[in-house]
């Protein structure tokens, strides 16, 4: 097997293991900072959700550079973005300027949803594209499950456990702003910029058969370089793929349980030891059942992942919202529902959105296409994570109707995925291009 583009893909993955830690590491923070700095729910609400306003920001903006400079360039700058964040949120003794290094934080994480994919799909060969892709999402889950298991080794540290919990990211920030540097730049990126010879070079070493066809081809599509804009009413089946499974995704309440996972445990009764134990077992199983998606996600293909997630969501979420109606010990079966729920959120809607989200998009749209799912995906992730809070706090059943909610909209997602989703699989960007009318 060529392993070439195994490792280019790897390397640029590692973007989502920042982006995974820096979601959830957090959740172990969090009730900390709310005491230290005496914050209300709606400005605890706030400081936790202000990771996900640089997120949309960085979703918004990441596109253009990407499109202008290359894909390469623009990860060596997300790389550099979390280096600083993890210092400055680890160092910083004043709440404003942990708002702001949190949201610098979340920029790299925006714009890395929306790179990271985006190169890894353009340098994978079709019949690898969906594990490759996926790589980036099982680096997520990954970066979730090592930010919750060092939450809970640090928490004994004393009143500045915090600062460790956050800063330990300047290790991986760091191996990755050096390991970004020796990947090379996306051939279709370079194909789109009329540098053929190069373009042929990378396919001939990712393992591309017939590279020059396949540029050709690409130019076809791409009209030679012609600019186009993402609203000209020609991408309108793909821009509504995207921004519907975005906003399911997050529908979900996934950021919520994410960020708030030791706050939810000690809503059901745990203790606080308790409470990010539990979290970890959480990570674990999202780990595991990604990485069981990707190994399946090429032969079955991604609208099946997606409905079979969206059964079991939909069962496990209504016990959650169950268990959080009653009071008691009848509480602690949350962490086995939530368990249920995290393990096909991250077999379906987990695996497969970063990948799908780039594959939809012509080249000559593609970062465009993946910073409005990448905007759609975080707007709708800072408003669930930023309402949470104020919704359980502000009632004794906020529990059960933020997870009856959620239940609910993995419902409507399981008719959008099964009426109306097509599917990629095995298919080159090109073909796909073909398959929804837009070539």
């Amino acid at each position: 097997m060529n392993t070439y583009p195994i490792r280019i893909a790897l390397i640029a993955a590692l973007g989502g293991f920042l982006f995974g830690f820096e979601t959830a590491v957090i959740s172990g923070a969090e009730k900390t900072i709310q005491q230290l700095w005496s914050l209300n729910s709606f400005w605890q609400g706030f400081t936790v959700a202000a990771s996900l306003i640089g997120t949309v920001f960085g979703s918004l903006i990441a596109g253009s550079p990407a499109q202008k400079y290359g894909r390469k360039k623009v990860l060596s700058v997300i790389a550099i973005l979390y280096l600083l964040s993890a210092i400055g949120c680890a160092a910083t003794p004043v709440w404003v300027l942990f708002i702001v290094f949190r949201m610098v934080g979340g920029l790299a994480v925006g714009a890395s949803s929306v790179v990271g994919p985006m190169y890894i799909s353009e340098i994978a060969p079709a019949h690898l594209r969906g594990r490759l892709a996926g790589s980036f999402q099982v680096n997520i889950v990954t970066g979730i499950f090592v930010a919750y298991l060092t939450n809970f080794l640090f928490v004994g540290l004393g009143d500045d456990a915090w600062r460790w919990m956050l800063g330990i990211m300047v290790i991986p920030a760091g191996l990755f702003a050096v390991l970004v540097r020796t990947i090379p730049e996306s051939p279709r990126w370079l194909v789109l910029n009329n540098r053929d010879a190069e373009a042929v070079a990378i396919f001939t070493k990712t393992g591309e058969k017939d590279a020059i066809n396949l540029i050709r081809e690409e130019h076809a599509l791409s009209k030679n370089g012609v600019k186009e804009t993402l609203f000209n009413g020609k991408y309108s089946k793909p821009i509504m793929f995207a921004v519907v499974l975005a906003m399911f995704n997050q529908l979900s309440g996934i950021n919520a349980i994410l960020y708030y996972a030791p706050r939810i445990f000690e809503m059901a009764g745990f203790t606080k030891d308790q409470s990010y134990l539990q979290p970890v077992y959480i990570g674990a199983a999202n780990l595991l059942f990604t990485l069981l998606a990707m190994s399946i996600i090429d032969k079955f293909g991604r609208k099946t992942l997606l409905i079979i997630g969206s059964v079991g969501m939909i069962v496990f979420l209504a016990l959650t919202a169950y268990a959080f109606q009653g009071e008691g010990s009848g509480n602690q079966l949350v962490v086995v529902y939530l368990i249920g729920f995290i393990a096909f959120f991250g077999f379906s809607q987990g695996a497969v959105i970063w990948v799908f989200i780039s594959e939809i998009f012509p080249n000559s749209v593609r970062s465009q296409g993946g910073s409005l799912g990448s905007f759609t995906h975080w707007i709708m992730a800072a408003i669930i994570s930023w309402t949470f809070p104020v919704i359980v706090e502000g009632s004794k059943s906020g529990g059960f109707y933020s997870f009856i909610f959620y239940s609910v909209m993995m419902l409507l997602n399981l008719i959008f995925v099964w009426k109306v989703l097509p599917e990629t699989k095995g298919r080159s960007l090109e073909q796909i291009q073909k398959d929804l009318g837009i070539a």
